[in-house]
């Protein structure tokens, strides 16, 4: 807390928010950053007026997705695929919390279907 307090007192705002780049050419680029769920990927390919001709994102929960499947098929079928579908899908909830999934993917990820048969 002291160390960000310091920085704080000691920063000047920069003149801009941005910094101009201008393209000379048509190219591509790629990197990844560290994010508190794993690593996200980038991947740009840019046209000679510099504008963005193709992006590609990968993150983090993408990467898991298989991991996750695999944790719910085991899970669920621990506990016990006779119990109702309220207490299979709290447990499936679960299960893909223990991931920290981002709040869009969190939200799209489950559709329980229970084949009984």
């Amino acid at each position: 807390v002291v160390e960000a307090i310091r920085i704080l007192e000691n920063y000047t705002c920069p003149d801009a928010s941005r910094v101009e780049v201008k393209a000379t050419k048509a190219g591509w680029g790629y990197g990844c950053t560290e994010a508190p769920r794993g690593i996200c990927w980038h991947r740009y390919e840019l046209d000679d007026a510099g504008k963005v001709k193709f992006s590609q994102i990968v993150p983090p929960t993408s990467q898991n997705y298989a991991r996750i499947e695999e944790d719910l098929r085991m899970s669920l079928e621990e506990l016990g695929l006779e119990h109702p579908d309220d207490e299979l899908r709290l447990l499936a909830e679960m299960v893909i919390r223990n991931y920290d999934p981002c709040i869009s993917c969190s939200v799209h990820f489950l559709d329980l279907r229970v084949d009984r048969s």
